[in-house]
């Protein structure tokens, strides 16, 4: 009987494999996406209690208890961060994802070491490979972590010669592999790959500015697949090798959705520096003060929203930033018993991270059906009554469409602009993440309501209920 149990724990992660696969393919639709995360946590399951029985296990104490501190640790994080911390969140996650499969590396390079004298070749790349690539997600994510914490300076940092020394790194890196490869083992010379990994990953993500991290955080998310994926291969584990790379291709795939949302290409979100949350007139900028803007108070406002015939909403980061879901929804019920159509326009890098609107929206109980993409909302404009913009900035911005020095040139935009009525509410006329003024606040059809998005809300819900 014990013949086959080598090949029933291989049906097991087959099991578990299409678990994830079944389970990536449901969270593709908010409606099926709950359904998708208990098939993936399923398979999750599976993965790790057949993993426990195998025979090659040799030490369950320190398992169990890596498991309880990790429970104790997720259960804590997911009652205390708040939504609008979500992004940082997914951040750490990468990182804590590249770190695994760092140390998996350099523990194999370690056990090897104490056991032959001679490490394949093969297995050596891969552990290099594992060892640059976790290592790179792990500082990298630490670094993204801390710009969209405020802890980093959200604009691009530079210093002269910075590509060349970050050449010189990598040549380095592969100069350190080859002789090892060819002289054996030298653990000064394999502390020296842990360091430039390392060093790599935070040179890479400092580089790249604010406006940015969102497609930064989803590539760091394909390179932690990719290093599970390699982690998988060097320890012979077929689910882990299936799992990252699920992982990896999915958050490729999305990186390249948003860049084309941005219509630009990786490269230049990569190198462009862009986002410097600075005001540039020569970059399609114009100063809050050089322009004047139409101010209404809470009551105006509301006496437009309950008398219009459809309404869309066009969350932004102002909205997570001032937890304002939850007004949002008691505005647009109370619209809605007068008659009032309320749709929610979602730009794809509307926020931190992939899907951060959605998210916001979902935790707040809107309908999913009411929540619609930027391509299929975008012809609905010009026959909405009023447009009810709420933190976003950069996504609506006109500049995008005919301003050629603009930063945002090119990028496929919400038109808000061409909707009836346009009511924008924003703290102040501070520029987004691309560091550039909007042309929007002094569109005519255009009036600002300033402050706290929560608080104006509300008072709009409670006008729209009076009246």
């Amino acid at each position: 009987m014990s013949t086959y149990i080598p090949t029933l724990i291989q049906l097991s992660y087959l099991v578990a494999s299409s678990c994830f696969i079944l389970g990536l393919r449901y969270l593709g639709s908010p409606q099926t996406a709950r359904r998708g995360n208990g098939l993936a946590s399923i398979g999750m399951l599976i993965a790790i209690v057949v993993t426990l029985l195998d025979k090659s296990v040799l030490n369950y104490e320190m398992i169990f208890v890596g498991m309880i501190l990790g429970s104790i640790i997720g259960a804590f994080s997911a009652r205390l961060v708040k939504m609008t911390a979500m992004p940082q969140m997914v951040g750490l996650f990468n990182g804590f994802g590249g770190i695994a499969s760092a140390l998996v590396a350099v523990a194999e390079y370690l056990r090897l070491v104490g056991s032959t004298e001679v490490i394949p070749l093969n297995t050596l790349l891969i552990i290099f490979l594992g060892l640059l690539v976790g290592a790179i997600t792990f500082s990298g994510s630490l670094v993204a972590f801390g710009k969209l914490q405020g802890l980093v300076r959200g604009s691009p940092i530079s210093f002269p010669f910075q590509q060349p020394f970050n050449i010189l790194l990598v040549l380095g890196f592969f100069a350190g592999c080859v002789f090892l490869s060819f002289q054996g083992v030298n653990f000064p010379v394999f502390v020296g790959l842990i360091f430039i990994s390392t060093l790599l990953g935070v040179l890479f993500v400092i580089a790249i500015g604010g406006a940015d991290m969102p497609v930064v955080i989803s590539l760091l998310n394909s390179f932690s697949g990719v290093a599970a994926s390699i982690a998988g291969f060097l320890i012979m584990n077929n689910v882990l090798i299936i799992s990252g790379a699920l992982v990896g291709a999915s958050g490729l795939i999305l990186t390249q959705i948003m860049c084309k949302a941005m219509n630009r290409p990786l490269s230049n979100v990569l190198f462009g520096a862009f986002g410097t949350g600075d005001l540039d007139a020569g970059a399609g900028g114009v100063g809050a003060t050089d322009k004047s803007v139409r101010s209404i108070d809470a009551e105006e406002g509301s006496i437009i929203l309950a008398y219009a015939r459809s309404v869309i909403v066009v969350p932004g980061y102002g909205m997570a930033a001032a937890q304002a879901q939850h007004s949002v929804k008691a505005l647009a019920d109370q619209l809605e018993k007068r008659g009032v159509d309320v749709k929610y326009a979602i730009h794809p890098v509307a926020g931190r991270m992939p899907g951060h609107m959605n998210v916001l929206l979902a935790e707040a109980d809107v309908p999913y059906t009411q929540l619609v993409d930027m391509d299929d909302i975008n012809p609905e404009f010009e026959r909405t009554d009023v447009v009810l913009v709420i933190g976003a900035n950069d996504v609506v911005n006109p500049a995008a469409r005919h301003e050629q020095t603009s930063p945002i040139y090119g990028m496929p935009i919400l038109d808000v602009d061409k909707a009836q009525n346009i009511i924008v509410i924003k703290r102040s006329l501070n520029p987004g993440f691309a560091g550039i003024d909007n042309e929007l606040f002094y569109n005519k059809k255009t009036m600002m309501l300033f402050g706290n998005a929560k608080d104006i809300v509300a008072k709009l819900g409670s006008e729209v209920s009076q009246l």
